[in-house]
């Protein structure tokens, strides 16, 4: 019994074990498929879904969740306790923070002792995904509903993601290419490489190629922390395991990596990535 639960959204891609483990509520994004509608990883899981993607001659359209259905996730960890922190990806690329603040609310009607506090990230992915599982792992420790607080709002300037792709193609009709927009019209040999910054996508450079893009990526990460820093560290993927391995062992042969954290984003955030997409999420360690 902890002092403190934790929520969060399917778009966090956060491994099942963990989700399981840490009691982690996960309220699932839509995802509209023609006259389909289908809850993120209740409906639809990875690999159809991005199997279909791929010869896909148009992006469905996706959904964050309701406040009914923050609201449906409060009420069920209101019953085992009374503080909850619920986590978000950037409010610029979702109106899931916006749903959240709004189930907060409903919630004292009818659990009025209960107290939720709502954080926006301004980040995506496991760049989200892993302040929830420290967060997950700081209540079951027997912290307080604020110092969990604290501890996820320091994360949100240490917390650092870049990913690259074959095409911003997915991104672009999407919407959510950000100030990355001159980067869509690259030659197909060109591997765009893009971040967040405050809350919004940013280009961050290219490369000629995934192995020089990879190499790229592991030079800003020693810009930003230096040769040999700790870190925790979570790569992402959309059905591209072998080539995030790649990734991971340039990394992992630069950094004294505390923990290592594999994740392919959920159906509902991959449609914006698309097949091939490989990033890294990461934050220094103490």
């Amino acid at each position: 019994m902890t002092t403190v639960g934790v929520v969060t959204d399917s778009c966090a891609g956060i491994p099942e074990e963990l989700i399981e483990g840490l009691g982690i509520e996960v309220v699932p994004y839509y995802i509209h498929r023609g006259k389909e509608t289908l809850r993120d990883l209740v409906d639809v899981q990875r690999r159809e879904f991005f199997e279909w993607l791929a010869t896909a001659k148009e992006l469905p359209k996706t959904a964050n969740p309701s406040a009914g259905d923050f609201l449906e996730a409060y009420k069920k960890v209101a019953e085992r306790t009374k503080g909850i922190v619920s986590i978000h990806m950037t409010s610029w690329g979702s109106g899931a923070y916006q749903s959240a603040t709004v189930a907060s609310e409903m919630l004292k009607q009818t659990h009025p002792e209960a107290r939720v506090e709502v954080i926006d990230t301004k980040q995506t992915a496991m760049g989200y995904g892993y302040m929830a599982v420290e967060a997950a792992r700081a209540a079951l420790a027997g912290k307080s509903l604020d110092e969990v607080v604290e501890l996820v709002r320091g994360m949100i300037p240490k917390m650092t993601m870049i990913q690259t792709a074959d095409t911003l193609r997915y991104l672009y009709m999407g919407g959510r290419i950000g100030r990355a927009q001159h980067l869509v019209g690259s030659l197909l040999n060109i591997k765009p490489l893009i971040g967040m910054e405050d809350g919004v996508v940013v280009p961050l450079g290219q490369a000629r190629s995934r192995r020089k893009a990879y190499e790229k990526m592991v030079e800003m990460m020693e810009e930003r922390l230096g040769l040999g820093a700790k870190i925790k560290v979570a790569f992402t993927h959309v059905a591209a395991l072998e080539e995030v391995e790649k990734l991971r062992a340039m990394v992992e042969s630069r950094f004294s990596c505390q923990e290592v954290l594999i994740s392919e984003l959920s159906p509902a955030l991959g449609v914006h990535a698309g097949p091939g997409m490989t990033g890294v999420c990461f934050f220094p360690v103490e």
